[in-house]
């Protein structure tokens, strides 16, 4: 990227919100924060009001808009590549709300891109095979329960546990939501259960946000996953599998904890972290045959007595 492109790209940035750190742009660009300090120099020569304040960072005055800007073909194209992502990953609300911000990122493109976008429209697809949502959900949940999180109200459900099935109205103070292995989840504090619990969304069948004030300061939503993580005690598990089998358990591997990959020729290297070794191991066994367990050394004494065991019942 030139140096006129990273500080176009820099003004967008202090536009996108209230304040910007400057080690925030520095980590964006990949730049020294001298760089970074002489970039946004240049903006205020050029007339941009950029407020800056030591230890704090920049912001620039709420007056000064940016004239509408040119997206790359590649951004239109990134664009179009996230539409059909919300398609199969989120409620049809949402849905409704990222198409029609879609339609005012085509209005300021280019003919050529347009057309482009027009041509790329059905060479891109995204297969899911579980949907996320099922037929007892209501279909804004997700923009309710941001809603609540932004003005700070008390969320009342309709919850059908997953356990149990035990249908119960709740009270809860929502911290925020993730996607994971397959469904949209939201963390709340619970005032019936008087604590902190994960509620897959499409387990909600009413959403409605109330009057009452949440008063209560609570974790962020990655401090709280950040804490379960740690009270779970999970066994980090490193493998290393034949490469023409690992597309044949790209769904599966995210049910047993898996968090990175590298490509290491001929294998791939996949790491985990798994609250059952147990568990893991049965599921390895599907393709151990195109595997072997790199660490930890123990789990291989844990897999050759599981194996014994398993031979004896032959």
């Amino acid at each position: 990227m030139n140096r006129i492109d990273r500080v176009t790209a820099i003004l967008i940035q202090l536009q996108s919100r209230k304040i910007v750190k400057a080690q925030d742009i520095a980590d964006r660009f990949k730049i020294s924060l001298r760089t970074v300090y002489r970039d946004v120099k240049t903006l205020e020569e050029a007339g941009v009001p950029v407020i800056g304040e030591a230890g704090v960072g920049y912001s620039i005055m709420d007056s000064y808009r940016l004239p509408p800007v040119m997206f790359t073909k590649e951004e239109a194209t990134a664009f179009l590549t996230a539409e059909k992502l919300i398609e199969k990953f989120t409620d049809p609300s949402t849905e409704q709300n990222y198409k029609s911000a879609m339609f005012k990122v085509r209005a300021v493109l280019r003919g050529t891109e347009k057309d482009m976008l027009e041509n790329m429209e059905e060479r891109i697809e995204v297969i899911r095979r579980l949907s996320p949502f099922n037929a007892d959900s209501v279909d804004n949940t997700l923009p309710v329960i941001l809603k609540s999180i932004a003005e700070k109200k008390v969320l009342q459900i309709h919850y059908t546990a997953f356990h149990s099935n035990e249908k119960t109205k709740r009270d809860i103070e929502a911290v925020g939501i993730f996607y994971s292995t397959g469904y949209w989840h939201t963390i709340g504090f619970c005032r019936l259960r008087n604590d902190y619990r994960d509620f897959r969304t499409d387990r909600i069948s009413q959403i409605q946000i109330t009057d009452k004030q949440i008063d209560k300061q609570h974790p962020s939503l990655k401090e709280y996953l950040d804490r379960v993580i740690e009270n779970q005690q999970l066994e980090k598990v490193v493998i290393q599998i034949d490469k023409k089998v690992t597309r044949y358990i790209q769904e599966a591997k995210y049910y047993y904890g898996f968090v990175s990959e590298k490509n290491m020729g001929e294998e791939i290297e996949m790491t985990f972290l798994t609250p059952s070794i147990d568990g893991f191991i049965r599921w390895y066994l599907m393709f151990a045959d195109n595997a072997r367990i790199v660490s930890p050394v123990s789990l291989n004494t844990f897999l050759k007595d599981f194996i014994n065991k398993l031979s004896e019942k032959i």
